[in-house]
C-alpha cells in the first residue's frame, strides 16, 4: 500500500531539472513525512535512468554512514555503493538518491564534491525540519537545487481516482465565465468535500480507494499524525511544538481572527515562542496566514508577525 504509485505534478519539475541541470547540480525534495518523496524519486530513477542506487539513511548501516567520512578516493567510495546495493551505475546514465538525507549530513556537504565529479546524478530528499537543524557544522553545497513536495492537490486526488475529466470543467467553465447548473454543481461540491475529508496523503488516498472505508482511512492518517508528533519532540523535548500542533483544529474552531497562543499554553506570549513557531512553519505540516494591513502588490511588507492563523 506504502508503494502504490499515483500521478503527481511534482514528475514535471524532476524531469526539468534533469533536463536543464545536465550533471551540473543536485536536486534537494524536501517536504514532510509521507507526502510520497521517497515513491516518486524512485518511479523518477526507474523510468529516467538506465541505472540508480538509492540509499535510506534513515536505516542506513554504519559502513555505509562511514563511507561519507573520506571523499579522497571518489572511485572506492562508488565502487563501494555499487557492492553494497548490487547495483551498477553507468556514467551520465545512473542516479544516486540520499533518502532520507537529514540522517547524514556528511553525504549532502559531499554533494559538492560528488556534483563536480560529474560521473551521475544526485537526487536527496529530506523530512521536516531536522534537515536543517542537522547542518550546524557541515558545508552547505551551492550544487543544489530544492522543490517543495506536499500531499496530493484536488486534481491529483482525482486523477488517482481515475477521473481526468472534472478538473479540464471546471478550467473551462471558470475561464469561459459559464454556470454549469445546479444539479452539476452539488455533485462537483460532493466530490470535493469527499477530498478534503480523505485528505492528499498518498498511503489514505490509496486505502479510501481500495478499501471505501474511512474509518480505515482514518486510522492511516492518525498514524501520520503520530509520526508527526514524534517527531516534534526530537526538535522539542518540552513537548510545547506537540501541544501547538495538536490545538490547531481548535483554534480554528473558536472563529478568532487569529491563534492565540496563551490560550493553549497559560501565560505564554508570541515573543518567546518565536523559534518553536519558526520550526513549525518549516516543517511543512502546517500552514501559516499572516495578517496584512495592505492585502495589495507588495503585501508582504504589511505583514504583521505576530498575527497569523494555523492551518
Amino acid at each position: 500500500m506504502d508503494n502504490k504509485i499515483f500521478k503527481r505534478k511534482i514528475y514535471d519539475k524532476l524531469l526539468n531539472w534533469k533536463k536543464n541541470s545536465n550533471g551540473k547540480s543536485a536536486l534537494l525534495i524536501e517536504g514532510a513525512r509521507r507526502v510520497g518523496k521517497s515513491t516518486i524519486v524512485q518511479e523518477f530513477a526507474k523510468n529516467e535512468y538506465e541505472s540508480y542506487i538509492m540509499v535510506d539513511f534513515s536505516n542506513a548501516r554504519e559502513n555505509v554512514i562511514t563511507l561519507f567520512d573520506d571523499l579522497s578516493d571518489l572511485n572506492y567510495i562508488f565502487l563501494r555503493l555499487q557492492f553494497i546495493y548490487r547495483a551498477e551505475l553507468h556514467e551520465r546514465r545512473s542516479l544516486i538518491i540520499f533518502d532520507e538525507i537529514q540522517f547524514c549530513p556528511k553525504a549532502r556537504q559531499a554533494i559538492k564534491t560528488f556534483v563536480k565529479d560529474g560521473r551521475y546524478d544526485y537526487i536527496e530528499t529530506g523530512s521536516l525540519i531536522s534537515i536543517q537543524k542537522n547542518v550546524k557544522n557541515i558545508l552547505i553545497p551551492s550544487e543544489e537545487d530544492s522543490i517543495q513536495m506536499y500531499p496530493m492537490d484536488y486534481e491529483e486526488f482525482l486523477w488517482a481516482k481515475g477521473d481526468t475529466a472534472t478538473t479540464n470543467l471546471l478550467k473551462t467553465a471558470f475561464e469561459k465565465r459559464q454556470p454549469l447548473g445546479e444539479p452539476l454543481n452539488r455533485k462537483l461540491l460532493r466530490d470535493f468535500r469527499l477530498y478534503m475529508l480523505v485528505g492528499g496523503m498518498p498511503q489514505a488516498v490509496d486505502t479510501f480507494i481500495t478499501t471505501n472505508n474511512f474509518m480505515q482511512v482514518d486510522n492511516i492518517k492518525r498514524r501520520i499524525l503520530k509520526l508527526y508528533d514524534e517527531d516534534f519532540r526530537k526538535i522539542d523535548p518540552t513537548g510545547r511544538i506537540s501541544i501547538l500542533f495538536n490545538a490547531i483544529p481548535a483554534e480554528l474552531n473558536k472563529n478568532s481572527s487569529r491563534y492565540h497562543i496563551s490560550s493553549v499554553i497559560k501565560n505564554a506570549r508570541n515573543n518567546n515562542f518565536l523559534t518553536l513557531l519558526a520550526d513549525m512553519e518549516s516543517s511543512k505540516t502546517v500552514l501559516f496566514s499572516y495578517y496584512s494591513s495592505d492585502p495589495q502588490i507588495g503585501m508582504s511588507s504589511y505583514i504583521d508577525l505576530q498575527k497569523y492563523k494555523i492551518f
